[in-house]
């Protein structure tokens, strides 16, 4: 903070506490000064009380393709959840997010969700703890769910969560960094293009699922409507006011990620399942796989095959990985 400018001597006699420096000889030619924000002492780095480690737990776990943890939630923690490999599935109340290798899903504390493995999966989840997340200065940008990418500095600091078993004071305090960082870094990392909002209007709603029933697309815009019970027009203004997406939007991502789901799974060639998913050629199909995915079929199915991991496995054994626990 910034005092008053001085042009005059100044002679210390007390301390800073909101108050005056004390009673100083008259004509000594000093000032007195108050500064009213200055505590009693510095504090040196030394000398700061220690601060409590973040509650987290850090929890790595196989799950066989199939598998489904019914919906849940954590009412005391938030959760960042990520395939290390394989495909995974995230239901909400808004919606379905897909969550292939280099992506990861935030799940804020409360959130109901259930998670579908739709693949063999190598699963990495981390927990912070409610209260502690509230006191981040970022705390009001995570009370909702969304998707993030992967990117390297996310991976590695996440990494070192994994591995860090430390318990003495250098070690919580370093905790408390990393778990830090991670947060600061899921605000600037945020990627919708795997998340399939579902409109709440009941017609809309019967349009997406028979959409998300047959992604290939034997029904057009009119058929879809009727079978819902509307007009193509009034199927279309939902779709835009409810989703933020428009019906061809939708339809286009929702093909995508079927092809995701199919392609995580090991399941069916990149021409069998572009003609399956009606794109009337392999090229067209990885354009539009690309403009999702940011990488095309060919490149998706590699990663997915051999990922470079997000997140590996802790190599040593590390006492806040929790031994139970559910997606």
């Amino acid at each position: 903070m910034k005092c008053a400018a001085l042009t005059k001597p100044i002679t210390v006699a007390g301390r800073f506490a909101g108050r005056s420096m004390g009673k100083l000889p008259s004509g000594s030619g000093a000032v007195t000064i108050i500064c009213p924000h200055f505590d009693e002492e510095p504090t040196t780095i030394a000398e700061t009380p220690d601060i409590p480690a973040p509650p987290i737990r850090a929890l790595a776990r196989f799950y066989p393709r199939g598998t489904r943890l019914d919906p849940h939630d954590h009412r005391e923690e938030a959760q960042l959840l990520f395939a290390r490999s394989g495909v995974m599935q995230v239901r909400t109340p808004k919606g379905r997010w897909l969550v292939p290798p280099q992506r990861a899903v935030w799940l804020p504390p409360g959130l109901v969700h259930a998670v579908d493995m739709l693949a063999d999966i190598e699963m990495r989840s981390l927990y912070l703890d409610r209260n502690w997340l509230m006191r981040h200065p970022l705390a009001p940008q995570l009370g909702r769910e969304f998707v993030v990418a992967v990117r390297p500095l996310l991976r590695e600091v996440v990494l070192a969560l994994f591995e860090d078993g430390g318990g003495d004071g250098a070690g919580a305090h370093r905790r408390d960094l990393l778990s830090r960082l991670v947060l600061f870094e899921l605000a600037e990392a945020e990627d919708a293009t795997t998340f399939m909002p579902v409109p709440s209007d009941p017609r809309a709603r019967r349009v997406a699922e028979l959409m998300l029933s047959d992604p290939g697309g034997r029904l057009d815009l009119d058929g879809l409507a009727q079978a819902a019970g509307a007009s193509a027009r009034t199927i279309t203004r939902l779709f835009t006011a409810e989703t933020e997406l428009t019906f061809k939007q939708w339809r286009q991502r929702a093909r995508i990620l079927s092809a995701v789901e199919t392609l995580g799974g090991g399941g069916g060639s990149i021409k069998q399942l572009s003609a399956r998913l009606g794109f009337s050629s392999v090229a067209a199909f990885s354009h539009a796989f690309r403009q999702v995915m940011g990488m095309t079929p060919s490149e998706f199915l590699d990663r997915s095959v051999r990922p470079p991991s997000p997140v590996a496995a802790p190599s040593r054994p590390a006492p806040r990985i929790a031994p139970e626990g559910a997606g």
